[in-house]
């Protein structure tokens, strides 16, 4: 049998025999990427590969640059990034206030008491002249000072409440012109106002009646209240607006750790802007007994019953300045905060050893009432038998 020996010339294949190293198709393919020319073709494969990467790398960006940017609604609103909310939707127990821009009678009107009428007559005394405003009184009647008198016009149209007029002051005066305008209906100080919505869902307009405006927004409540005035006034108008928001709010949940107090609630009416920060103000800050872990638990959209929980990192909030969980509430969130854990294992300690202590007093009260009393019956006895 040939052995190669050390250091001799020739390849592995020019050994012979039952010991000789067999050379596969794997090893040649081994020995020629350990070639030059391999080596060549290697660096050639990686070169491609990693500008193949590049490209995939680059058409990604462009392709997250052709992206829409993800909308500002899809955010958790903040204090750096508000919202607006949905169109405010009237509910009990919020306060309207109704201002009644245009309220003409539908003609022929008459008179009524508290009705306001604008009177102009040339021809008067100096002295005492008529050019101005006059409220028709309780009992229907027109004062036109101590000169001229009273007029009754209740039930009158206008055109006759100047008949009228005119016929009173011809009895003092020979030649004068009465002029005589509606200028405040007593329906109009009904209308004009603060109106709370009531349980019902209405507001009272007085000598009108009531118009339902639940649910509506104020557009919608304008409409409805033109419409149902429209039955007594020609083409009336009025602006509504919220003079006290009480229907949505947000509640503030403290956690009751300490003895003394449970958990305690806060119902607070929103306006649309607080954040975090500005809802616990409200409190005046954190309770001694709470801790700093909080959080919003917030209502799903669609209401299907998941809640969004979100935390609050209040030392970033305060001491940072971080905005990032300041959130902006929104109606309907709960801001739970949680009671300190080292309170609530006193509490908690308290409940279970007091009573065991209220216990322990009242049998060793006991006892020591028993020892009393059987101390005194062994004296008496012992008094007796001597």
């Amino acid at each position: 049998m040939l052995a190669r020996r050390r250091g001799d010339r020739g390849s592995w294949a020019n050994i012979r025999g039952p010991a000789a190293y067999q050379r596969t198709p794997d090893m040649a393919c081994f020995e020629h990427l350990l070639s030059p020319r391999g080596r060549v073709s290697l660096a050639l494969l990686g070169l491609l590969v990693l500008l193949t990467g590049c490209h995939q790398l680059h058409r990604n960006r462009a392709l997250e640059a052709s992206l829409p940017p993800v909308p500002v609604e899809a955010k958790v609103p903040d204090g750096e990034l508000r919202t607006t909310h949905a169109p405010y939707r009237i509910e009990p127990p919020d306060v309207l206030l109704i201002d009644a821009l245009k309220v003409v009678p539908k003609p022929p009107y008459r008179l009524e008491p508290l009705d306001v009428v604008d009177i102009r007559v040339t021809g008067a005394l100096p002295d005492f002249p008529i050019d101005g405003r006059y409220q028709v009184q309780g009992s229907g009647i027109l004062n036109l000072g101590v000169t001229y008198g009273t007029v009754s016009v209740m039930g009158l149209t206008i055109e006759e409440a100047t008949q009228a007029v005119q016929a009173q002051l011809s009895k003092q005066l020979a030649l004068t012109t009465v002029s005589i305008s509606l200028f405040q209906t007593a329906g109009t100080q009904q209308i004009a106002g603060e109106h709370q919505v009531a349980a019902d869902g209405t507001v009272n307009l007085g000598l009108y009646g009531q118009v339902y405006v639940t649910g509506m927004t104020l557009g919608e409540a304008k409409v409805a209240i033109e419409e149902h005035l429209s039955e007594f006034l020609a083409e009336p108008e009025v602006a509504v607006d919220v003079s006290t928001f009480q229907s949505k709010v947000y509640y503030i949940i403290s956690d009751g750790a300490s003895a003394e107090s449970g958990d305690q609630v806060l119902r607070i009416p929103i306006t649309g802007n607080e954040t975090v920060l500005d809802a616990l103000s409200n409190t005046g800050g954190l309770a001694p007994f709470s801790s700093e872990n909080m959080w919003i638990a917030r209502r799903s959209p669609d209401k299907a019953g998941f809640e969004t929980r979100l935390p609050i990192d209040w030392h970033a909030i305060t001491a940072r300045g971080s905005n990032a969980t300041n959130y902006q509430i929104l109606p309907g969130d709960r801001i739970y905060i949680s009671g300190n854990k080292l309170t609530a294992l006193d509490t908690f300690m308290f409940r279970v050893i007091s009573p065991l202590e209220r216990t322990a007093t009242f049998i060793s009260l006991a006892s020591s009432a028993i020892r009393t009393l059987s101390i005194s019956f062994r004296t008496r006895n012992n008094n007796n038998t001597f």
